[in-house]
């Protein structure tokens, strides 16, 4: 008879005794007893780690560390490890009753930085040492929707952000300026804007940025541009555009250099001390009316102050005076071609991964904006920084030149 019986006796077997009982000297292993002993190996194996703990688990593993973009690759295992015993150690929520499942959103903290987890040591660092002032030129119509939605979005991440208007507004606040409304009188407020600043505000910072109230800014990667250059030098950033025009008398083509309003521009320091001490002066720089962008960006030549590159290494647009489909998909009017100094490219490829600006964006899309820079975020995936500043950066124009000439 085979030794098949054995492994079932009177008495209920356990484990140990069918163990015994096919280890036993003297009795010649059959099929069943090998079987039993493999399954007992396997199952030792499967069920090793969800018998350890967390950190025991963790201590085990052997992938080496290696770190990308300032994250341990450690780090993110051993979380993900304690994470998931957190999870296998609850109950499932199908089990449980209604009354006890507790609220997932009642420990949430809604405050910006919390809503992320990413590595911000970088940004904040840049946050010390390149102070950026940033003013809004905003309107008593769009205060409450525009001005408000730029307060609450990136606004937030500026070191100082100070809204101009015609009239004060206390609960913004937005400070008046005193001068009318309408288009024709952008160039006043401007000035007004910037005198203001130099006159209250010119330690506060080292750089100062003019913006639209339809203009979304990501201020990170302007610290980041800005850190490769140098406050103390008169500097005029943004996106370049020139005009191209006949001048009188031989009918020479020249161009007309500036920085588009809509897409914010940005002084350093010296240049808003050169603006401070001699922009009242009408030969040198335009007091009232016509184009605000074209006036402040000849007063800026006039005054010795340089237009500078202000594209990445790689030759690609950070300013931008449309919002971001614009620029992916080419669809620009026909008189952007005529304008843009960087030649209108098109495509992902033509944008810088550190953009900084994007003009006419809607208050419903600066919160998508928001949502899409600062906390959507592909898993798995660490974006290490990049080194995209010019290390020594070009400037369009020489100091003191405004025009430049080109084939009549």
């Amino acid at each position: 008879m085979p030794r098949f019986c054995l492994c079932y006796p009177q008495k209920e077997p356990t484990s140990m005794s069918i163990l015994a009982e096919c280890v036993s000297p003297g009795k010649a292993p059959h099929r069943f007893c090998v079987g039993f002993l493999m399954g007992m190996v396997v199952a030792s194996l499967i069920a090793a780690p969800l018998i350890m703990n967390g950190d025991n688990y963790y201590r085990y593993r052997t992938e080496p560390v290696s770190h990308v973009g300032g994250v341990s690759r450690m780090a993110m295992q051993e979380e993900s490890t304690e994470r998931s015993a957190e999870l296998w150690s609850e109950r499932s929520v199908l089990d449980r009753e209604p009354q006890d499942i507790r609220d997932p959103a009642s420990d949430l903290d809604t405050a910006d930085r919390h809503l992320h987890r990413d590595d911000n040591t970088v940004a904040q660092r840049l946050t010390e040492e390149v102070r950026v002032l940033v003013w809004v030129m905003t309107s008593p119509q769009t205060l409450q929707s525009r001005a408000k939605m730029i307060r609450d979005t990136w606004g937030k991440r500026t070191n100082k952000i100070l809204f101009f208007s015609s009239k004060s507004d206390p609960d913004l606040p937005a400070i008046g300026l005193n001068v009318t409304e309408g288009r024709t009188h952008l160039m006043e407020k401007t000035n007004r804007a910037f005198r203001y600043i130099y006159d209250n505000h010119m330690d506060d910072a080292d750089w100062f940025m003019k913006v639209d109230d339809d203009t979304y800014v990501i201020m990170e990667n302007l610290r980041y541009l800005l850190s490769g250059e140098n406050s103390s030098e008169p500097l005029f950033l943004g996106h370049h555009f020139h005009l191209r025009y006949r001048s009188r008398g031989a009918g020479t083509m020249k161009y007309l250099h500036y920085q588009s309003g809509g897409a914010g521009y940005v002084i350093s320091k010296e240049a808003l001390r050169r603006f401070g001490e001699k922009g009242r002066d009408e030969k040198l720089c335009r007091q009232t009316h016509g184009a605000e962008d074209i006036g402040f960006g000849q007063c800026m030549i006039n005054l010795g102050v340089r237009i500078s590159n202000s594209t990445d290494v790689l030759g690609r647009s950070r300013f931008h005076c449309f919002p971001p489909g614009h620029f992916t998909g080419g669809r620009y009017p026909s008189w952007y071609h005529a304008y843009d100094a960087n030649g209108a490219r098109k495509g992902v490829q033509s944008m810088s991964d550190y953009a900084v600006t994007f003009h006419y964006i809607r208050p419903s899309e600066m919160q998508t904006l928001d949502y899409l820079i600062y906390h959507l975020r592909p898993y798995g995936v660490l974006h290490a920084l990049q080194n995209l500043n010019r290390e020594h950066n070009t400037t369009s124009l020489p100091a003191g030149h405004s025009e430049v000439f080109a084939q009549p």
